[in-house]
């Protein structure tokens, strides 16, 4: 099975290419966020650490992490947010690496794997490739705005704060343009995967 690790700055358009990848490649789609928060469902390997740490306040009435809720208590406190990371990011990692192991296993032929900050967890240990998805930053500060309602001086500051598009490019070993439509960046995979011969 072939792993592709998926990053990209903040509103760089990382989902549709997941989809792409997904309905038209027949990949195993990984979103590290999303592995993140099934481990800290109740009954989970992190639900009874996360408590220890945040307090049962952080609780829904369901007995579910209220993800804002511990988001509040994270941002204040920089000790707080190490001792999460230490907590979540070894669980999330073995959690991946045993679901592409299950994947390897059936027999699938192309992975991908997203995350963010997959090049700061070390995910490229386990990764065939890395693909970067960039967009121009007019286009992002759109994307942000729409679907997650910022304001255009939150958008350029959330985009601040994040790795340059060259430090980005310097660990990729494929770069998607992704500013333009979906069929533009279908093309980009379709190439890229041939290339590949996958």
């Amino acid at each position: 099975m072939y792993i592709l690790g998926i990053t990209g700055g903040i509103g760089a358009g990382k989902s549709t290419i997941l989809t792409l990848l997904e309905e038209k490649h027949h990949a195993f789609v990984l979103r590290a966020d999303e592995t993140g928060h099934q481990v800290m469902e109740p009954g989970e390997v992190c639900y009874d650490a996360v408590l220890n740490l945040l307090g049962s306040d952080v609780c829904d009435p369901d007995g579910r992490i209220d993800r804002k809720k511990a988001a509040a208590i994270l941002f204040r406190d920089d000790e707080k947010l190490e001792r999460m990371n230490r907590i979540i990011h070894p669980a999330v990692h073995r959690r991946i690496l045993e679901q592409l192991e299950a994947e390897r296993e059936k027999g699938r032929k192309l992975a991908a794997v997203e995350a963010a900050l997959l090049l700061q967890a070390g995910y490229q240990e386990f990764c065939d490739e890395i693909w970067v998805i960039r967009c121009d930053r007019e286009t992002r500060i759109q994307r942000l705005m729409e679907s997650r309602g910022y304001s255009r001086e939150k958008c350029m500051d959330v985009l601040k704060a994040q790795p340059t598009d060259d430090w980005y490019r310097q660990q990729a070993d494929f770069v998607l343009d992704n500013s333009g439509s979906p069929s533009e960046a279908a093309r980009q995979i379709e190439a890229r995967l041939c290339v590949m011969k996958l």
